[in-house]
């Protein structure tokens, strides 16, 4: 994907390259160690952070806007969102999307950038999870925003609705990428052999912060 130069002054390339990671089941927390970036670092006083919002198929859209992130970012500590240098809308392949292997969300962090990325989601409002039917701990993990599974021939999924795929972007999912830049300035150094804290780290720093996101949802 190419940029318009004038419309990318911070950016000495305007190539982006894919972030890698995830696993063959819709899961944003994984593949941490893998995902790589090639977004250069900010000139010095440019405003932060920068959001990019590609342009998804007819078949997908982004459930929160740029504004509702913005007003999100305001309501936790400026020393929890300050180092974030991107967001990053980006979109997803249908095929990867029908398989359940894609991602919702991810951190990546390396040459003074730190971007968070949230993905797109089908206009139906289907969270594709696999041909496996997945277990009451996995489903636990959406349960307060959807609990309602369904199977159909392309395996079992979660029927979101659009207003609760906004709260959960807004009250986890983002909270939950904001807890992995936190945890990987100020608490300790990443490694896959403390994966499990990391993770466990970013899943109570959304539930504790999500109780100050007071949502504001578009009339």
């Amino acid at each position: 994907m190419r940029q318009n130069r004038k419309a990318t002054s911070w950016k000495k390339s305007r190539k982006f390259g894919d972030i890698h990671g995830g696993r063959t089941r819709l899961k944003f927390a994984d593949g941490i160690f893998e995902r790589q970036h090639n977004l250069l670092p900010l000139i010095p006083g440019e405003d932060t952070p920068i959001f990019m919002v590609e342009n998804t198929s007819r078949d997908f859209y982004f459930p929160v806007s740029v504004e509702e992130i913005k007003d999100t970012l305001k309501q936790l500590p400026k020393a929890h969102t300050e180092a974030i240098t991107h967001i990053w809308l980006d979109k997803v392949k249908k095929t990867d999307y029908l398989n359940g292997a894609t991602i919702q969300g991810a951190f990546i962090a390396g040459s003074k950038v730190y971007l968070i990325k949230l993905y797109a989601v089908p206009k139906d409002n289907k969270m594709m999870l696999g041909p496996i039917k997945p277990s009451k701990k996995e489903l636990s993990f959406y349960k307060p925003y959807c609990d309602d599974l369904r199977h159909n021939k392309s395996g079992w999924y979660l029927q979101w609705t659009s207003e609760n795929y906004k709260k959960y972007y807004l009250e986890k999912l983002l909270l939950h990428e904001i807890g992995h830049c936190v945890d990987y300035l100020y608490q300790r150094h990443w490694s896959k052999a403390n994966n499990k804290q990391i993770e466990d780290f970013a899943d109570n720093y959304a539930v504790i912060w999500h109780n100050n996101i007071k949502m504001v949802i578009e009339e």
